[in-house]
Parts: C-alpha cells; structure tokens; sequence
C-alpha cells in the first residue's frame, strides 16, 4: 500500500511570517486522515512544525501517522527546513512514542503551577527590589547572547538567530524596562545582588521568562527563592497560573521546578533534518 500527502489548499503566507499548508493522509488515494505543515512562529523558516496529525479510527494502529510524517519531513526539505519540531501536550502519551520512534528528541517543555491567594514569603535575609535602568541595560545584552547561544547550539543558523532574538525582545519589550505587564526584579540576600527575575503578566496567567542566579551564588537555594518570587508576583498581581519553559538537559531546573510542584503541559520535540 502507498502512503501520500495530498495538498488541500495552496501554501499559505500567514501574517505572523509563517508558512503552512493542509495535507490528507491517503492510502492507495483513499484518504484516512489529515497533517497540518508550517514553519515555527518563534524560531523562523528554516524549522519546519508538524502543527497536527490525525488518522482516523478505522485506520490506526497501522502505521499511517509515521509515513505521514515521514512524507511531512520531505516536503520540509522541499521548503528548505534544516530542523522540524512538534509540540505535544503532556497527555499525548501515543504522540509522544510515535515521533520518539522516528528520531524526534525532547527539546524543551512547557510548566505550569497553579497559585493559592496567598503569596508565599521570602528566606530571612533574602529581599527583591527593581531593577534600574543601567542594571536593565547590562541584564538585556546578557541575555540576549546567552539565548541565542542556547538556540544556535540545538542547531540553528547563527545569523538567522540573532536576528530572531533582537526581533522577538523588540516585539516583547518596546519600551524596554518600562514596557507594560513586564516584570524585572533584583534578588538580595544580606544586602548583596544574588540574581535576577524577569516575570511577564499574560491575559491571566504569569510567566516567567528568565531567572538567573549569579554564578559565585549559586548552590545556596537563591533560585528557588527567585521562584517564590516569581509566584509572589504573579499572585500579587491576581494570576492564579504561573508557566515557564525549561530546556532538556538542565536537570537542576528541572528538580527545582518539579520540587516547587510544577507540572508538564508541553512537550517540544525537534529532529535535524538531514
């Protein structure tokens, strides 16, 4: 039996800058199901995101969803993807073995904690101010070269990269330290800078996009209380849902956020595409 992708609609150039296209999933031309092609919102044109992949019932377990998404990969190729990526949720339990088995490794995933009414309190010793304007300056060009370092690792073009970094701070904070929503704190204990927080208010819920412990004070529980912080903001603020993103590999975070009763709600997996 052959396996194909038929095209339901002509390539679509969305607004945000994607690319994507509907395909179904065909046996000997009968359709069994349906794939959903674009490129990734966040990291540019060069990765390719499976968006959806449905097979119907009749036709599962029979190995239709891993020929279409191995057909998905080369009409990747064909867009000049280097990477594809597919996010699932942490329930997918199926999802997650069948892109498992096709080479997909675990990039990063998405946490979330629900919040009580009451903000938990910092360490004795431990106090948050915000931060200034010089300490804003020199925080952002740090952490802009370290996240695209981290992205640049996990194999995306350089060049193409920092560009996305620069566009995404410009799109999140266009009024930099003072942009709405955006919260940047500095954590002191006994009077001395420990760390950094950086918490953005969403809708209803809060996230955190970065919280660094200075490196000659880390291994002394000042990231687990730049998390309480976190929380105290976010319910101070009437968030009652607190997220964040945590890479593979970084089993410290990983223990601290799981200690402090996150959960996985997200799974990103990628693949290069050779």
């Amino acid at each position: 039996m052959t396996t194909t992708l038929r095209p339901t609609e002509p390539l679509q150039h969305n607004a945000d800058g994607t690319r994507s296209r509907r395909y179904q999933v065909c046996v000997n031309s009968r359709p069994v199901g349906e794939i959903h092609l674009g490129t990734s919102p966040s990291l540019g044109d060069s990765v390719a995101r499976v968006i959806d992949l449905r097979i119907a019932e009749p036709d599962r377990r029979r190995g239709r969803g891993t020929v279409a998404a191995l057909a998905a990969e080369e009409v990747a190729r064909g867009w000049g993807c280097t990477q594809i990526e597919t996010l699932l949720p942490a329930s997918a339990d199926i999802a997650l073995r069948l892109f498992g088995a096709l080479g997909y490794t675990p990039r990063n995933r998405g946490m979330e904690k629900r919040l009580g009414t009451t903000p938990p309190e910092l360490p004795p010793g431990s106090r948050a101010r915000s931060m200034t304007e010089a300490e804003f300056e020199v925080w952002r060009a740090y952490e802009s070269e370290h996240y695209a370092r981290v992205w640049i690792e996990l194999g995306l073009p350089e060049a193409a990269t920092r560009a996305r970094v620069r566009e995404g701070h410009a799109k999140l904070l266009p009024h930099g330290l003072h942009t709405e929503g955006m919260l940047f704190s500095v954590l002191e204990h006994e009077g001395v800078q420990v760390g950094t927080l950086w918490v953005a208010l969403q809708g209803d819920k809060a996230f955190v996009f970065d919280v660094k412990t200075d490196d000659a004070h880390r291994g002394r529980g000042h990231g687990r209380t730049l998390m309480l912080l976190a929380e105290r903001q976010a319910t101070e603020a009437g968030r009652t849902v607190l997220g964040l993103n945590v890479f593979a590999g970084n089993t410290p975070a990983e223990r601290l956020y799981e200690s402090l009763g996150y959960e996985t709600v997200v799974h990103a997996l990628a693949k290069p595409l050779l």
